[in-house]
């Protein structure tokens, strides 16, 4: 029985090693957001003659370091035995295709999990600092929070214009790689040298469109920030010190955002990926059989 392939596929398979990094990782997020609050209160106590608050902080500091080291060992192991079942999984279910569209497809696939260990920990980092820094901003007045939030509203219209295009550059690329080890077999260099050509052509594409959309998300993000400071200054009556903390929670909340475009452009890579694995038709043959002709 060939299985299908994609981050749901995994989710289901792997659920329980998989659950076990994310909470994991949410309690080091959480741990982390208590730090400040914690050495601010540690300061006062120790103004004040204090140093319990002090040990505290310093045990919740020993307790996140154990736990960021446990989590990687055991990440290492988890992933990895994903990384090996799902290898066979591909070979297996491809097996009638060419030797190189098997290897562009293993290296392919391995971006699914790797997507799962290293990109959804730092999703679920953002989510947590997007939540702690919307409370804090609304804590001072609502269009503090209501500027970010709009922002991030901003971010996702803005992305949501340019997913077509990236999926099908993706596709492209994708397509172009697989071709590479039947091009190295041929020992035709002026194929090989379009084939490069080529990638480098749709690496650059992609490229070029990654630079648009950033650019239009950073000027979105500047304007937030801007509105922000004007509205802490202008409208509300708040010491220097409150004007640095609105500001740098309203960057910090940018930056959270700006992690939410990269795990969607991934998602978006990876969508084309799994339709790729799970597509194993005849004609993928064939369009490799003939591309001397074209390359």
């Amino acid at each position: 029985m060939v299985r299908s392939f994609g981050l749901m596929s995994l989710l289901r398979q792997y659920r329980k090693p998989i659950a076990i990094t994310w909470g994991l990782v949410l309690i080091e997020n959480i741990l982390l957001a208590l730090i400040p609050l914690m050495t601010g209160r540690a300061i006062d106590d120790l103004l004040a003659g204090g140093v319990n608050t002090l040990f505290v902080l310093a045990g919740v500091l020993v307790v996140l370091t154990l736990l960021m080291v446990m989590r990687r060992i055991y990440d290492t192991r988890a992933y990895g035995k994903m990384r090996v079942g799902m290898g066979l999984d591909v070979r297996d279910s491809h097996i009638e295709q060419l030797v190189s569209i098997i290897n562009a497809r293993l290296n392919m696939a391995r971006e699914l999990v790797d997507f799962l260990e290293e990109q959804i920990p730092e999703l679920i980092t953002a989510c947590v600092q997007i939540v702690i820094a919307l409370i804090v901003l609304a804590s001072f007045h609502q269009w503090l929070a209501l500027s970010v939030f709009s922002m991030s509203v901003a971010v996702f219209l803005i992305y949501t214009l340019f997913h077509g295009k990236i999926y099908r550059l993706n596709s492209l690329l994708n397509g172009q790689s697989e071709k590479q080890v039947s091009l190295l077999q041929s020992g035709r260099k002026t194929s090989l040298l379009r084939h490069l050509r080529l990638l480098n052509k749709h690496e650059i594409s992609l490229s070029d469109t990654d630079a648009v959309v950033y650019g239009l998300i950073f000027l979105v993000a500047v304007a937030a920030i801007i509105f922000n400071l004007w509205i802490a200054t202008q409208v509300m009556d708040v010491t220097a010190g409150s004007i640095f903390s609105i500001v740098s929670y309203s960057w910090e909340f940018v930056q959270a955002v700006f992690m939410l475009p990269l795990a969607l452009q991934s998602l978006t890579r990876l969508k084309e990926i799994s339709d790729r694995l799970n597509s194993n038709q005849k004609e993928d043959d064939l369009s490799v059989g003939v591309m001397y002709d074209n390359v």
